[in-house]
């Protein structure tokens, strides 16, 4: 379905549900130390859930096998938590996590290094894939067109060479977790489809340091960057109002 304006009953409950998200991918940031497993991870983030009133909106959505998904250094998205992959000192971990509350979805993301960053180069790119994410949202108001925002991210990840993926983009989000209008990380402004104020929205610019170009893991899931280069991949929900925008996944 086309995301559709929300009314004032859908957008409280995707207020809540984007509080809660923020709430656990606030807490699992925090928790993330070098030992534990991905596994362990998805576990915190089960707990953290449960008394929320929120259910795991990943868990089965396609058949995915667990509630988050968490993608470690050259893998950008799709990561299945493991008992047997262990977060070592100076990892990327990505977190992704969505949650339904009274039937209405976030969708959001966050990467981390962990523990001794292994280099200037990972701590720019998660720098730098964070802005283009709020540079995508800066532009948000009532008849944003869709190239708008993705000129807006692209504009900040070409300034540092990065490559972006392109087979995976930003989308609708409310009813179902995956809405059109796809939203693409590159694009020309002024062009596609118009967003009006109710609509909610997932940005989530996703970045390598090397090749755009990706594969998917032997797993049926993971996706990876196609030269084994780090990645980068940040999200928000974000709800278009008339005058600009409201971030519906802060986790401050």
């Amino acid at each position: 379905m086309y995301t559709v304006v929300k009314n004032e009953e859908e957008i409280k409950n995707m207020r809540e549900s984007g509080k809660i998200l923020g709430h656990v991918l606030k807490v699992l940031s925090s928790k993330i130390s070098p030992g534990m497993s991905t596994k362990d991870i998805a576990e915190i983030a089960k707990i953290e859930l449960k008394p929320t009133g929120g259910l795991p909106t990943f868990l089965g959505y396609n058949g995915f096998p667990d509630v988050i998904c968490i993608s470690v250094n050259d893998e950008i998205v799709h990561g299945i938590p493991k008992r047997n992959k262990i977060i070592k000192d100076g990892d990327k971990v990505s977190l992704d996590f969505g949650v339904t509350y009274n039937g209405m979805i976030t969708d959001s993301a966050t990467s981390i290094i962990v523990g001794t960053p292994k280099s200037k180069a990972d701590v720019e790119l998660l720098k730098n894939t964070k802005q283009s994410l709020y540079a995508g949202i800066s532009v948000l108001k009532d008849g944003v067109r869709v190239g708008d925002i993705s000129d807006a991210i692209q504009k900040i990840l070409d300034r540092y060479g990065y490559g972006i993926v392109r087979d995976l983009v930003g989308h609708g989000v409310g009813h179902d977790l995956h809405e059109d209008p796809n939203i693409p990380n590159y694009g020309q402004k002024g062009s596609g489809p118009i967003l009006k104020s109710g609509m909610t929205i997932a940005i989530e610019p996703m970045a390598t340091l090397g090749s755009y170009k990706i594969i998917e893991d032997t797993d049926g899931w993971s996706i990876r960057s196609a030269d084994g280069s780090m990645s980068a991949h940040f999200e928000h929900t974000i709800l278009i109002t008339g005058d600009g925008y409201e971030v519906l996944t802060e986790n401050t």
